[in-house]
């Protein structure tokens, strides 16, 4: 089982091998998605509202990000793994971003981190790279801004902004990302950056000539109901077997069909006649 790298994913791209990518945020999931055959795990801040709870990405710390990382890494072999900066992670200053990187590889043992924004984060690609860390970029809809955009907008409609986009993807890769994620961003915008790029792009909610695709496993499975983007494809629903699964345990628990006799154990008869009897004197 050979482990995939960064320069397997730019490979797939110049052999024009299409790249598949779920998130991650636990052992197990990380297993499955592993032997399935997944090239790449994403370690999203998307787990402060699918997992969390919470109501946005902003409110994921470092903290979250690294404990959940650490379940991934111990769960995959094979995918490369890649783990987003949290708000405000990369912000602060130069020193800080790299050194929040390198939690996520060192402690973490992520392969990869990923940071949203285009020009206005250059300096910190280039030093997250300097310091060895690959990086995935994020452009289009960034959500850890979105209090800033309003929304969770499709990016890049007008003349406009598509230019800053492909502006954005460029400098991101000239600053040394080895991929960028295109988020909510018109497919025919999503081509002219995918082809403008000797790097790939990672698609959700972009179309399918991004090199290739990402999205949300607890959007793919049916697990996470309060929001379902439009670009979402849910592959199985997993939350209504679990429901299914839960009702008939809670019924055969309140009927004592369960557990029946294939699932207890036994004392044997001997033993219970010593107990009742008091045992040999």
């Amino acid at each position: 089982m050979k482990k995939i790298t960064t320069e397997t994913i730019r490979r797939k791209k110049k052999n024009n091998e299409i790249i598949t990518m779920l998130t991650a945020y636990d052992y197990p999931t990380a297993e499955i998605l592993d032997e399935a055959g997944i090239d790449m795990l994403l370690v999203g801040d998307s787990l402060g509202m699918v997992v969390l709870g919470y109501d946005n990405t902003t409110e994921v710390t470092m903290e979250d990000m690294l404990h959940h990382v650490k379940a991934v890494t111990r769960g995959s072999k094979r995918s490369l793994i890649v783990a987003d900066l949290p708000f405000l992670s990369y912000h602060i200053g130069i020193n800080e971003t790299v050194k929040n990187a390198g939690r996520l590889i060192q402690e973490g043992k992520a392969n990869a981190v990923k940071l949203e924004g285009g020009k206005e984060v250059v300096p910190q690609v280039k030093a997250i790279v300097n310091a060895g860390i690959p990086v995935m970029g994020h452009i289009g809809l960034t959500p850890q801004s979105i209090n800033q955009l309003g929304g969770y907008y499709v990016q890049g409609k007008s003349e406009e902004d598509a230019k800053k986009l492909i502006e954005d993807a460029k400098a991101l890769e000239q600053a040394g990302a080895f991929s960028i994620v295109l988020e909510c961003v018109p497919t025919e915008l999503a081509k002219l950056i995918t082809n403008e790029l000797s790097i790939p792009t990672i698609g959700i909610g972009a179309g399918c000539d991004c090199d290739g695709q990402v999205l949300v496993t607890h959007d793919v499975l049916g697990l996470y109901s309060r929001m379902v983007p439009k670009f979402v494809k849910q592959y199985a629903n997993i939350r209504e077997s679990i429901v299914d699964a839960t009702k008939e345990y809670i019924t055969e628990v309140k009927e004592k069909s369960f557990p029946s006799n294939e699932h207890v154990f036994h004392l044997q008869e001997e033993v219970i006649g010593k107990i009742y009897g008091g045992g040999e004197k």
